[in-house]
């Protein structure tokens, strides 16, 4: 089924965001660039989760980055996705493995990575990472060399 701007649920709608994790809030655009391999790259800053064990709130800073196929994700929807986190109660980990995988599921991109960058609670932050390459082609091979390599030089924290 191809999807064209006009069909967009969310766009130049009031923004409600969703009370709950929500995959189906997501949409895609068709890729008007696919003959060519370039990175789409979010940055969320105010993303957040609740611990699953306490309830208290999980602030990150979402990264994804991917270089898409034949979709992109719509960024109002993306948007609103993120948001349904708030109230969802879940570990840093599962978080960002689950955009993940919602978004490949969406998207079927040539590779993707989902990095979250989590201020600290008890004195500890985590930074789960998570990336995928399409399977029997060169972006498989791409996502285990970025995997293997990930963080080795790690960023200055000095604002967390």
């Amino acid at each position: 089924m191809e999807r064209k701007e006009e069909d967009l649920k969310q766009l130049g709608k009031k923004s409600e965001y969703p009370k709950e994790y929500d995959p189906e809030v997501l949409e895609k655009v068709e890729n008007r660039h696919s003959g060519r391999d370039y990175f789409v790259k979010f940055n969320c800053p105010e993303f957040t989760s609740r611990c699953p064990v306490t309830g208290q709130p999980d602030f990150a800073t979402v990264t994804i980055s991917y270089i898409p196929d034949m979709w992109i994700v719509e960024s109002k929807s993306l948007k609103l996705y993120l948001g349904g986190f708030r109230e969802h109660g879940d570990f840093h980990e599962d978080c960002v493995n689950m955009i993940l995988t919602d978004l490949v599921r969406l998207l079927d991109p040539r590779y993707m990575e989902v990095w979250g960058k989590f201020t600290p609670r008890g004195g500890i932050s985590i930074d789960p990472y998570c990336n995928y390459g399409r399977p029997g082609t060169d972006y498989e091979d791409m996502a285990k060399d970025r995997l293997r390599w990930h963080d080795m030089y790690p960023e200055k924290v000095d604002n967390r």
